[in-house]
């Protein structure tokens, strides 16, 4: 069997021991661990979207070595993985080959909801519906689009002022990708709603939360949205992210598995910011949000600009990435040789 055949194989329930053990190989540089983490990922993500936060937390406990571990439930409802699918699913690891930007991976890790079971849907949308996250869907009506024109004339120390330089600055659209091109209007109204607020606040949720918008800031923020609103697309995102640094970029999985987690714990550890009604604090500054609803900033074991400082910086300063790097692979490798004890359930 192919390793391609058995990652499909292990896209399947498993046990919090199980997640445990492929931390501990992958972080000794196991090839079987990372096919294992890469495969449960996949599995929350395409079939079993309930499965999502207790698959979650133990993989960042394990890869962390602080939070809950608790046991996978069984015989949740879950929705076949078909051929049409795992054919989709490849092609989009497969375009790893051609490089992938920003928006080329997230028309493509999109493209995939097309390819589910007609069973999906309606998972994703209980699972949404019962999320403590995403409760203002169930409330609120579908957003209207930002007012770039009340965004411009902002104090120039608050969140609307930030929020437009950003977007003017980077040539961003406002709500990342068009409503209507990836049809939204389609959806049940609580993943209509999520989506359309997913997309039209990452920007916010980037500046508030602390998240640059480099490469290593949108992976991570990535766990951070899966966490707080069990976000679907985000965890089929995380999921290919993953299968295409276990087939094609090895080397990389180790930094993908910490910025990943630690998204994910920030994400579990922050209040919910769906509940917050942004567009009434348009005028009022970063560090006043924060303190005003209790908001942590995300702190990383790597610099924000990991990636960019390996593929646009002077050869001293990508030396010293890549020896931070080499540090930070030695101590993994060390922490996994340590005897494993079961981590407190909590």
């Amino acid at each position: 069997m192919n390793r391609r055949a058995q990652l499909q194989e292990l896209t399947r329930h498993t046990s919090s021991q199980t997640l445990i053990d492929a931390v501990a190989d992958a972080k000794r540089g196991g090839s079987a661990g990372r096919l294992q983490l890469s495969a449960a990922m996949a599995w929350v993500a395409f079939a079993c979207p309930d499965a999502c936060p207790a698959v979650c937390d133990n993989i960042a406990s394990a890869w962390l070595g602080k939070g809950p571990t608790p046991e996978v439930p069984t015989n949740l409802p879950e929705a076949p993985l078909t051929d049409e699918f795992w054919q989709a699913f490849w092609q989009v690891v497969d375009g790893h080959d051609e490089g992938y930007d920003a928006i080329s991976i997230t028309v493509a890790v999109a493209s995939l909801g097309a390819a589910l079971h007609e069973d999906f849907g309606p998972l994703a949308e209980d699972h949404a519906r019962r999320h403590r996250g995403a409760a203002a869907a169930q409330r609120n009506p579908i957003p209207g689009y930002t007012n770039m024109d009340a965004l411009a004339h902002c104090p120039e120390d608050s969140l609307g002022y930030a929020l437009h330089r950003l977007i003017l600055d980077n040539g961003y659209d406002p709500e990342v990708l068009n409503r209507d091109d990836i049809q939204l209007a389609e959806l049940p109204h609580i993943l209509h709603y999520l989506n359309a607020r997913i997309l039209q606040m990452h920007e916010v949720w980037h500046l508030v939360a602390g998240y640059r918008t480099t490469s290593l800031g949108e992976i991570s923020i990535s766990g951070f949205q899966l966490a707080q609103f069990g976000h679907n697309y985000s965890s089929m995102f995380l999921a290919a992210v993953l299968s295409i640094s276990t087939f094609k970029e090895p080397r990389g999985f180790h930094i993908l598995m910490q910025i990943i987690n630690e998204g994910w714990q920030h994400g579990r550890e922050t209040p919910y910011m769906m509940d917050i009604e942004w567009e009434q604090e348009w005028d009022t500054s970063l560090d006043d949000i924060r303190a005003k609803y209790n908001i942590p900033l995300f702190k990383s074991e790597f610099p924000d600009d990991l990636f960019e400082r390996l593929e646009e910086g002077s050869i001293w300063r990508r030396l010293g990435v890549l020896w931070q790097l080499l540090r930070y692979s030695l101590r993994v490798r060390g922490d996994a040789r340590e005897p494993q004890t079961q981590l407190a359930l909590q």
